[in-house]
C-alpha cells in the first residue's frame, strides 16, 4: 500500500515592523500595514506603506511579480490595508533609509472606489478634519504630534519615578470641587447625589503625601469654562506632584527640573517627528537652567510699560503672558500672585499676607502657562477662614482639614497640563491636535 506525506505548508517569512527594518538588512521579511500613498510609472509602481511605527516605500516591480498581484498592487486605493512581502534594503534618499523589494503582496482589505477614503492628500478645513478626528490621526503631521506627546508623558513619570516620588492615583467623581463648582462638570450619581468630575487630584494628593512624602497623581481632568481660546480644552491630562516639609522654593525647582528634563527627552528621541512638524528646534534646546524669575509685582510693571491695561489684583490673561515672554529664550516662573485671584488653599507670604506663595510657569513663544502650583496653607485656622471667605461649604472638606489636625506640615505642589506642554514642544498653533480625541465647547464627536 502506497503511503502518502502530509503536505508541508511553507513557514512564512519573518513579520517585522518598519521601525525594525534597520536590524533586518538583506533579508526577505513581511510588513503589516496600510497604503499611505502610490506612485506608478509604467511597469514599476511603489506603494507607501505605513504600519505605525514609519513610512517606508516598496518597489514594485511587474518582472518580478505574478502579473494578478502588480496589477492588485498598481490599482490600490489609499489606506486600504495590506500585508506585503520582500527584501529590504538601504537607500539613503528613502524615508527612513531603507525601501523593500516587492515578492508578493496579500490585500486585506481594498478601500473602495466608490467610496473613498475622505482625509485624501489635498487641504481640507479644520471642521472637516475635527469631523473625521478619527482617521486624520493616520496622517504623518497628527502621528508625529502623538508621537511626541507620548515622549512627553514618559519623560513625566520617568522623572518622577527616579526622584523618589510615588505615584497614587486620585479620585474623578469628587464632592466638592478645588476652587468652587462653578467650572465643574455636574453628575447625578446614587440617591439624586450630585458629584463632579475632578478639575484637579490635589485634594486628595496632599493626603497622600502625608502619607507618603512625595507623590504624583496623572490622570484626566475636566474643566467646564465656555472657552472657545486655543489653549483650552474640557478634558485634559495633568501631572500634579505634591510634596511634604517642602516651601514654595521646592516647589519651584522640581518644575524647572521637569521641564528641563521632558525637553532633554523629547530632543533626544523625536527628532524626526519636531522635523515632520518643521518645528525649529533651536528654541527648544535654548531650553537650560536656570529659568528667568519674576515676580507678580515686576510683572505687573513689565506689562503696564509695553503697554497692557493689567492693573495690579487681576490676573493674567493669555495675551499678557505672552508679552510677558516674548523677549525670553526660555521659560519664567512668576510667584506671589494676589491672594484674592488664586485659590483658598495657597499658603500667604508671611511678610505680605496679600500675596500668596504661589508660581506659575509661563512658557516662551507665546505658550503662556504649562505649569501652576504653590504652597498650601497648613493652619487649620487659617484654612477655615479661607474655605469660608470663598464661600465653600465647611462639611465637603472635613477630610481636609483632618490633614491640618493630624501631623500638619508644610507642603507643596504644581499641576502641569500635558496638552500645553506638547503644544509647545511641536510649536503648535492650537491645543486641539494634541490629544487624540479632543474635547471642546462645542465638539464631543467622534
Amino acid at each position: 500500500m502506497e503511503s502518502t506525506s502530509p503536505e508541508i505548508t511553507p513557514a512564512r517569512p519573518l513579520r517585522i515592523t518598519i521601525a525594525e527594518a534597520a536590524k533586518h538588512l538583506g533579508e526577505t521579511v513581511e510588513i503589516a500595514g496600510w497604503l499611505y500613498n502610490l506612485r506608478k510609472s509604467g511597469k514599476i509602481c511603489f506603494p507607501l506603506l505605513r504600519d505605525g511605527t514609519g513610512v517606508m516605500q516598496c518597489v514594485a516591480v511587474k518582472s518580478a511579480l505574478p502579473e494578478e498581484t502588480f496589477e492588485a498592487l498598481k490599482g490600490l486605493t489609499q489606506e486600504s490595508s495590506l500585508i506585503i512581502t520582500g527584501k529590504i534594503r538601504a537607500e539613503q534618499r528613502a524615508q527612513g533609509g531603507f525601501e523593500m523589494d516587492v515578492e508578493g503582496a496579500e490585500i486585506v482589505q481594498r478601500v473602495p472606489e466608490s467610496d473613498p477614503y475622505p482625509v485624501s492628500p489635498k487641504d481640507h478645513g479644520t471642521d472637516f478634519l475635527m469631523d473625521h478626528r478619527h482617521l486624520w490621526i493616520r496622517s504623518r503631521r497628527q502621528h508625529a504630534i502623538l508621537r511626541v506627546r507620548h515622549e512627553v508623558i514618559k519623560a513625566v513619570r520617568d522623572y518622577f519615578d527616579s526622584h523618589g516620588f510615588t505615584l497614587v492615583d486620585t479620585p474623578i467623581f469628587t464632592p466638592a470641587a478645588c476652587e468652587g463648582t462653578t467650572t465643574l462638570f455636574p453628575v447625578k450619581y446614587f440617591d439624586d447625589e450630585i458629584v463632579y468630575l475632578t478639575q484637579s487630584g490635589q485634594l486628595y494628593n496632599e493626603a497622600n503625601a502625608m502619607a507618603f512624602g512625595k507623590v504624583y497623581c496623572f490622570g484626566p481632568t475636566f474643566r467646564a469654562e465656555k472657552s472657545k481660546t486655543r489653549r483650552h480644552l474640557t478634558e485634559f491630562w495633568m501631572v500634579e506632584p505634591e510634596m511634604a516639609y517642602a516651601t514654595l522654593e521646592d516647589v519651584k525647582r522640581v518644575a524647572e527640573e521637569l521641564i528641563v528634563f521632558i525637553v532633554g527627552r523629547v530632543l533626544e528621541n523625536r527628532r524626526p517627528e519636531l522635523a515632520v512638524l518643521e518645528r525649529d528646534v533651536s528654541k527648544l534646546e535654548s531650553i537650560k537652567a536656570p529659568f528667568h524669575r519674576m515676580s507678580y509685582d515686576d510683572a505687573v510693571k513689565k506689562l503696564t510699560a509695553k503697554g497692557s491695561e493689567i492693573q495690579w489684583g487681576g490676573d493674567f490673561g493669555g495675551t499678557d503672558e505672552t508679552i510677558l515672554t516674548e523677549d525670553l529664550d526660555r521659560p519664567v516662573l512668576v510667584d506671589r500672585y494676589p491672594s484674592q485671584v488664586k485659590a483658598f488653599y495657597f499658603e500667604p507670604d508671611p511678610d505680605r499676607p496679600e500675596v500668596a506663595l504661589g508660581v506659575d510657569v509661563l512658557a516662551p513663544e507665546g505658550y503662556g502657562e504649562i505649569i501652576g502650583g504653590g504652597q498650601r496653607i497648613y493652619n487649620l485656622d487659617l484654612l477655615l477662614k479661607r474655605i469660608d471667605e470663598h464661600g465653600l461649604p465647611r462639611e465637603a472638606f472635613n477630610w481636609y482639614l483632618d490633614l491640618r489636625k493630624y501631623g500638619g506640615v508644610p507642603h507643596g505642589g504644581f499641576g502641569m497640563g500635558i496638552e500645553r506642554c506638547v503644544s509647545w514642544m511641536c510649536g503648535l498653533e492650537h491645543i486641539r491636535e494634541t490629544i487624540a480625541f479632543p474635547r471642546m465647547l462645542y465638539r464631543t464627536r467622534p
